[in-house]
């Protein structure tokens, strides 16, 4: 699959979306059915691998790396749909490509055994290769008032509106979905909520049971990680021309930048794998993970900064592979999910709680 995206890259950065030869090979490698359930032909497979698999393909293209993770996903969040919405999504087997809206929009009135939806929704990424796409809307809640629920519609349903127009994932074609009226029913849908908080532990596989904000982060922070390793192989190949004229100086450049993308990796590989062992359930654990995601993106940024910074005037090329690299990983590191601030001040909270909780009680 990486060796397919790189010979599509530069294609899907003046196209504004991967070439459908590209989306059939993140169905080929895998991507869709990685964490669909084992009774509907998928993996259940882990967050390790998961993360392993993005980087190797955003090495060589960081927006077909972002596509075949939130093709991954986005099985996983339809893995929380009732039985009849699964059935609708995997029954001809478990590679439809899912795509997906996480922030409310549209509009959602009550009908009987569901719900109406129309609206618009951007930043839809992967959309003009979907077969189906779960909404994020406020709806009209039994008893009174709204909740946020995802809901499932038909690729037949809705249209694209070409709206992505960016420095950098260029290739993601992260278009808005524009949706008519379209009858959802209750079975097609589920609740935030429970993909928030994530299954009950021992109710289900464990790619299921981690609470999203805990492991979310590593969608979009794999292929940051590999645009960054793709970032070191193309400054590389041009430092060994410049090297000798440098007095040294690209080799602490080059030792300073692997270094952090080292640390970052292994940031996020731990992350992957305490989901995967079913450890980051508690709050703590989870303010941690989130932590770490964050703060590796911003390892990986600073590190491929500098890399363009000392990459020559001969990266600028607008065909030079470094400085699609870079224009990538600044543009996959503005995503909400991996910010610091919330990141950090969920971690002291749950850090001064934990502390406090441990202290022995105060003397009378």
């Amino acid at each position: 699959m990486a060796e397919r995206a790189a010979a599509h890259a530069l294609q899907a950065e003046r196209d504004g979306r991967l070439s459908p030869q590209v989306f059939e090979a993140i169905r080929d490698a895998g991507f869709a059915r990685h964490f669909v359930p084992a009774r509907w032909g998928g993996a259940e497979g882990g967050f390790d691998a998961f993360l392993t698999a993005v980087a190797e393909v955003g090495r060589e293209d960081p927006s077909a790396a972002w596509c075949a993770a939130i093709a991954s996903a986005l099985g996983r969040y339809a893995a929380f749909l009732p039985e009849d919405g699964q059935r609708a999504v995997w029954e001809a087997g478990p590679d439809a490509l899912v795509v997906g809206a996480l922030v409310p929009g549209g509009e959602a009135t009550a009908a009987s055994g569901g719900w109406v939806l129309r609206g618009r929704w951007p930043y839809v990424s992967g959309i003009h290769a979907s077969d189906r796409a779960l909404l994020a809307a406020r709806v009209p809640a039994e008893g009174g008032g709204e909740e946020v629920r995802f809901l499932l519609v038909p690729r037949s349903s809705y249209r694209i509106e070409e709206t992505w127009r960016t420095v950098g994932m260029r290739g993601t074609g992260s278009d808005t979905l524009v949706l008519e009226e379209t009858f959802v029913p209750r079975e097609h849908s589920f609740v935030n909520d429970d993909l928030l908080s994530g299954r009950e532990p021992g109710t289900a596989p464990g790619c299921f049971t981690v609470p999203l904000r805990n492991v979310g982060g590593l969608t979009f922070a794999g292929p940051v990680l590999g645009a960054a390793r793709g970032a070191l192989e193309a400054w590389s190949r041009s430092a060994k021309r410049r090297r000798s004229g440098s007095g040294g100086a690209l080799d602490l450049v080059l030792a300073r930048s692997a270094a952090e993308t080292d640390a970052a990796e292994l940031l996020l590989s731990r992350v992957a794998r305490d989901a995967d062992r079913g450890g980051l359930q508690d709050e703590w654990d989870g303010a941690r993970g989130q932590r770490d995601q964050a703060v590796a993106v911003d390892l990986l940024v600073g590190a491929v900064n500098r890399l363009m910074r000392t990459g020559g005037t001969g990266a600028l090329h607008r065909d030079e592979d470094l400085q699609r690299f870079w224009r990538d990983a600044n543009a996959g590191a503005a995503h909400a999910v991996l910010q610091w601030e919330p990141a950090a001040r969920r971690f002291a909270a749950a850090s001064l709680a934990r502390s406090e909780a441990a202290s022995p009680p105060a003397r009378p």
